[in-house]
């Protein structure tokens, strides 16, 4: 089979070619993120007849944050327009609806690693493992172009745990030249810490639980940010320019101002300086 090469654009959201398939395959509950609980596979009440969200430009306002912060990485176009080849879930019978809702979070989980290689191959000083981490491109992007029976019958978990270990390769190998104390913060609890101006150039933050932290002007750059919760973390004036493996999702649940240096992977939330 002919390689398929990743392009930016396949990594990014595509709800004109999508068939609203987060809106339908993913489960939510009534909590500070969503107004109300939602069961996977049954469609959310704001889905349109044109798969596009009635509230939209209201999300925030009509208690739907979680709705805001989401990315499905392109796996929606992918699941779309690939998967099932067009074919709209509400057309089929109920066997394809179930499979669509079954194969969806699958390509999403696999279309994040796309992501987060991608990444790895933007880290110069990461080049003695960028062979490897490009055969785990390849692969991981054909296994996204397999049947819908071969997707919801494959191990994510363990392919997840290969790629990882090339990506904390990838980590190390980009954080060792960086100067100063690289500070371990894997996995830490850092929830509600005070940490304004903290030195934390090269941390490893990966998985760090940072919920309403204050890193108002604290200096991030090339730290390792892979899976860290930046929920309602402050990062007013912060240096984040060189910080990798941080996505678009996070940031969006974070809050930050025109001061915050920022990565040129990922964009400058619109809420950030529209106060909401």
């Amino acid at each position: 089979m002919r390689e398929q090469k990743v392009q930016p654009s396949d990594l990014r959201g595509d709800c004109g070619n999508c068939f609203g398939l987060c809106c339908v395959a993913l489960p939510f509950a009534r909590s500070a993120d969503f107004a109300i609980d939602k069961d996977a596979g049954r469609p959310c009440p704001n889905l349109g007849e044109d798969h596009r969200c009635g509230i939209h430009a209201r999300l925030r306002q009509e208690g739907f944050t979680g709705c805001t912060v989401y990315d499905c990485f392109g796996a929606g176009q992918k699941v779309s327009q690939v998967t099932f080849g067009g074919r709209d879930w509400r057309t089929g019978d109920r066997a394809r609806a179930r499979r669509v809702v079954e194969v969806f979070p699958v390509v999403r989980q696999l279309h994040e690693l796309l992501w987060y290689l991608t990444e790895a191959l933007a880290l110069p000083a990461a080049g003695p493992v960028h062979p490897a981490v490009r055969r785990a491109l390849e692969k991981t992007e054909r296994l996204t172009r397999q049947t819908p029976e071969e997707l919801a019958a494959l191990d994510v978990p363990a392919h997840r745990q290969d790629v990882n270990v090339l990506l904390l390769k990838a980590s190390e190998l980009a954080r060792a030249g960086i100067p100063g104390r690289r500070k371990e913060r894997r996995n830490a609890d850092l929830m509600g810490a005070r940490l304004q101006g903290a030195d934390l150039r090269g941390a490893n933050l990966r998985g760090a639980y940072l919920i309403a932290a204050d890193l108002t002007g604290a200096d991030l750059r090339g730290a390792d940010l892979i899976g860290a919760d930046l929920r309602d973390t402050d990062l007013t004036d912060a240096d984040l320019t060189g910080a990798f493996f941080l996505t678009q999702p996070q940031l969006d649940a974070a809050r930050g101002s025109a001061g915050t240096g920022l990565p040129g992977s990922v964009t400058r939330p619109a809420h950030w300086t529209a106060g909401l």
